[in-house]
């Protein structure tokens, strides 16, 4: 049995695969197995994948025969991983030399069910650390990093790269991605790492490189697949309503939810008209659908633009 499992979905990073995959043969190991997963590229990145090939003793190569979206090539290269151990990392972003031996010797170390670390973000030749908002070196209940409401926490470092997870977390299915999300999987798991783990730690460890701004990313595509981050996060609240301590994380996952229909109402004019009208009316839906009194407690709490266009969706019916 490999000891880590390493999970790679390529789509149409052709300009980028090379990266990906030298960080990849710079962190070889024989007790490390890559699991590459194409999800139907039309470029050349399945090619680039099979010229790599040689340098990753050990890898295992999916290939999709029609584009499934990040959340099933995740999926995919789950049901095939084999290692006691699973991290992920996205075709258009890389690893530092050695960096994977020291992401196993911490969650060894740490001896706890997921460990999460730091990553640089790279923006053209600009450089940033970023960095995980949870406690250091310490083993902690995951439920306790959620809160509070209005502060930054571990739930909203969705990077499900920037870490690594044991494999027990996976075998009864909860930690599957969404696949019918096209966008804001990662958010919705991110939830439900924490309510489901008992055990988890942050280690500054740096040496992925989360690659911002790519054309192809999702999330830069300005489409209706923008809006499924509504449909992630009404899952999101039933899931968290549904929980025995509904009551303590509520207040988080609604003040999350509308700082997101905030963002996306502030940019709206980066949709096509349609679009735009769909975002506009599902939104006020959503704040509808929210328990009232937790979200007059919330928009009490933010500031006032983004509470007032919160309002003034929330008001708005067509």
């Amino acid at each position: 049995m490999p000891t880590l499992s390493v999970i790679v979905p390529f789509h149409n990073v052709q300009q980028y695969a090379e990266d990906a995959l030298r960080g990849l043969a710079r962190n070889a190991t024989p007790t490390t197995e890559f699991v590459l997963v194409d999800d139907c590229s039309t470029d050349a990145t399945g090619e680039i994948i099979d010229r790599w090939l040689p340098a990753l003793p050990g890898a295992t190569l999916i290939r999709h025969e029609t584009n499934r979206g990040i959340a099933r090539s995740r999926n995919s290269g789950i049901d095939a991983a084999g290692g006691r151990y699973l991290t992920f990392l996205d075709g258009d972003d890389w690893y530092a030399p050695g960096y994977l031996a020291e992401l196993v010797r911490a969650i060894e170390e740490y001896d706890c069910d997921f460990v999460r670390t730091d990553h640089v973000q790279s923006t053209g030749k600009k450089r940033e650390i970023r960095r995980a908002p949870g406690p250091r070196g310490t083993v902690r209940d995951p439920r306790a990093l959620i809160g509070p409401p209005a502060a930054t926490s571990m739930v909203d470092y969705p990077f499900v790269w920037a870490g690594i997870y044991r494999r027990h977390l996976f075998d009864d299915g909860r930690m599957r991605f969404a696949e019918d999300l096209r966008t804001a999987e990662d958010r919705l798991w991110t939830w439900r790492l924490h309510l489901t783990a008992a055990s988890c730690a942050v280690a500054g460890l740096l040496g992925v490189f989360y690659r911002r701004g790519v054309p192809t990313s999702l999330t830069r595509i300005p489409d209706a697949r923008q809006l499924d981050f509504i449909a992630a996060h009404d899952r999101l609240l039933a899931e968290v309503a549904a929980d025995p301590e509904a009551d303590r994380f509520l207040p988080k996952a609604v003040r999350t939810y509308c700082a997101m229909i905030a963002f996306h109402l502030a940019n709206q004019r980066r949709y096509e008209a349609p679009v735009a009208g769909e975002l506009r009316k599902r939104a006020g839906e959503a704040l509808r659908n929210m328990p009232q009194d937790l979200l007059d407690r919330t928009l009490a709490g933010m500031d006032p633009e983004r509470a007032g266009v919160l309002r003034r969706a929330r008001r708005a019916r067509r």
